[in-house]
């Protein structure tokens, strides 16, 4: 997404990718785009990028695979419900549309979920986008460079691992959970995630349905947790999450994991037990690890701008889950600050000054 907004300012721009492009992070990702409340910081980036990738989704529906499905987040109980309103109330002040579901409406939209659940928030104008195929869209006419390792970014330059080195007036390090390898003080650790794919069932639901206890799960820092959310994909199929654990660069799926993962799916939407799951996999969120605390929930966000300590090196990591969802509004932001523009929205709470002890 950086490289093609910069590429539109007709920077001559250079891709350099350690594997495959979109076999990474953004390969193992559900890509679902939605607008998340836990901060005005993080509600105003996901709101700005949401926009951007409806009108980028419509205009190429077919290659991104979009699907304007919505999220519907379920409210278990009372106290659940609470909750709904209060994001209501946070959307609708910021012109986000919602509807608040009670128990009837709710299983008029999906009545696949367990009885007893006291209702939710349907948010229409989120969607669900096939991430390797829009990376491969953004980077259409920009040069690539596959299978090739960096070693090191200093002042205005690029080592890579066979020896030869690349100078530019800008650099961008955007390399998810693997960013910290390039900035060393970056605070940003892997947080491992699975994902299950089913065979396929059309119709079985409608939309992304996510439960409540996920903001809980996002933001509690143990060292495993898992929370129901289901994605309908084009095809049919469903992928079913969601876990998160610090296990470092495991390579390895959490059999355990997997099967509360799945447990707790169940727990949510019963039929899912008679389904055939076909393939499970994981990939490397990149979490944000930070110590400072402000009013803008900066502990929580990403890292978006000038990196100070290295010439010309500019920072997009630390994205956690939403970096498919934040990447474009991401992008615009960066672009701003390299080509000293007016930014979109307030840049402040996201930048890398915010990490130094004599910024604060």
């Amino acid at each position: 997404a950086c490289a093609a907004e910069l590429n539109g300012a007709r920077l001559r721009i250079l891709v350099i990718d350690a594997g495959k492009v979109g076999c990474g992070t953004t390969g193992a990702s559900m890509g679902h785009i939605v607008v998340m409340d836990d901060s005005e910081a993080l509600l105003n980036l996901t709101a700005f990028s949401r926009e951007l990738w409806l009108r980028l989704a419509k205009d190429s529906a077919s290659a991104c695979e979009y699907l304007p499905c919505g999220t519907l987040w379920v409210a278990a109980d009372a106290e659940e419900m609470d909750v709904v309103y209060q994001k209501a109330k946070n959307y609708e002040e910021h012109d986000i549309a919602v509807e608040v579901l009670d128990h009837k409406s709710l299983y008029q939209y999906e009545p696949n979920l367990a009885q007893g659940l006291a209702g939710g928030l349907r948010v229409a104008g989120d969607c669900v986008i096939y991430p390797p195929n829009c990376a491969a869209l953004l980077l259409q006419g920009i040069e690539v460079r596959e299978n090739c390792n960096v070693c090191q970014i200093s002042d205005n330059l690029v080592s890579l691992e066979n020896g030869s080195e690349i100078h530019a007036e800008f650099i961008v390090n955007a390399a998810g959970a693997a960013a910290p390898k390039l900035t060393a003080e970056l605070p940003v650790e892997p947080r491992k995630g699975h994902l299950v794919i089913t065979a396929r069932y059309p119709g079985f639901c409608q939309h992304q349905i996510v439960e409540l206890g996920y903001l809980k799960s996002v933001q509690k820092m143990e060292k495993e947790s898992v929370a129901f959310n289901i994605q309908p994909r084009p095809s049919g199929q469903y992928l079913i999450g969601s876990s998160r654990e610090f296990a470092g660069w495991d390579d390895s799926i959490n059999r355990n994991l997997v099967n509360r993962m799945l447990t707790r799916a169940c727990d949510y939407m019963p039929a899912l037990k008679e389904m055939l799951a076909i393939r499970t996999w994981f990939g490397y969120r990149p979490a944000p690890m930070l110590s400072c605390e402000s009013k803008n929930g900066g502990d929580k966000l990403p890292i978006i701008g000038n990196w100070p300590k290295v010439k010309g090196l500019y920072i997009a990591a630390g994205h956690e889950g939403l970096g498919i969802t934040t990447s474009l509004g991401t992008a615009r932001l960066l672009a701003a600050e390299i080509l000293g523009q007016s930014p979109p929205i307030d840049p402040a709470p996201y930048r890398p000054s915010r990490l130094f002890r004599e910024n604060r």
